[in-house]
């Protein structure tokens, strides 16, 4: 029998870095929410493999280093995984962080702990709704959902996450801390240049200074711009909305 799940993208409201730790992990202060934008899991525990269609297919590969196949081995099962992406990927909206949770979620895992340490986004993907989320993303304190439309615009290019949080170790700790709500925005611009010029022409486009997810490289504005489409046509532009549960 084949089941279907879904896997929902994440947005990082705010963030601020707060420590590095021993082993070299960030310890972080955020505010995430889960969005209706979502991938579509079909799980055959009957074969194996993962394989992959959708828009959003390009450049995932079925390896062993592909967070579901980490989430399969972390929770002990062996199936056959196909994905259909909805998710962009590389672009800071936790679509691989999504598509492990659902498998842990189905499999019923439940440590936080463990999950974290395959992806410090996967936490908050298993829990979904409106969260702060410390630690190195396994502390997960639910908050009161709110109703938010959201313009997502992805580049068409992605940004590494080992590379953002490295420049943000280098940086000097006048410049650590940006003036917006996310810290990784700076060292994500020192990174990849390019989304400097993407903020100034999505500002011009919109009248809203938007605010990174996460490590990029997707940037959003509150609101729905369905005409951003036609403005800049190069990105992928999607409208979304907050959900409350998963």
């Amino acid at each position: 029998m084949i089941e279907r799940l879904t896997a929902h993208a994440k947005l990082t409201l705010a963030l601020r870095v707060v420590g590095v730790r021993d082993d070299g992990y960030h310890d972080i202060d955020a505010e995430m929410v889960s969005l209706d934008l979502h991938d579509v899991l079909s799980i055959d525990t009957s074969s194996t493999g993962i394989t992959l269609d959708g828009p959003f297919a390009n450049g995932i590969t079925d390896s062993e280093d592909n967070l579901i196949a980490k989430a399969l081995r972390l929770c002990g099962v062996s199936a056959a995984v196909h994905v259909t992406k909805n998710i962009p990927s590389g672009g800071g909206l936790g679509g691989g962080s999504a598509d492990a949770a659902a498998i842990l979620r189905w499999a019923e895992f439940d440590d936080l702990v463990a999950a974290s340490r395959i992806g410090a986004d996967v936490p908050f993907c298993m829990i979904g709704g409106r969260a702060r989320v410390s630690g190195i993303g396994e502390i997960i304190s639910p908050l009161v959902h709110r109703d938010e439309n959201v313009t997502l615009i992805t580049p068409p290019f992605g940004v590494s996450t080992p590379a953002v949080y490295r420049a943000w170790d280098d940086l000097d700790a006048s410049r650590q801390r940006g003036s917006g709500p996310n810290d990784l925005e700076t060292p994500a611009i020192v990174v990849e240049p390019r989304l400097a010029e993407w903020r100034e022409r999505i500002g011009n486009a919109t009248g809203v200074t938007p605010i990174l997810a996460g490590s990029g490289a997707t940037w959003w504005v509150r609101g729905h711009f369905p005409d951003l489409h036609e403005k800049l046509p190069e990105a992928t532009v999607v409208l979304a909305k907050t959900i409350a549960t998963l």
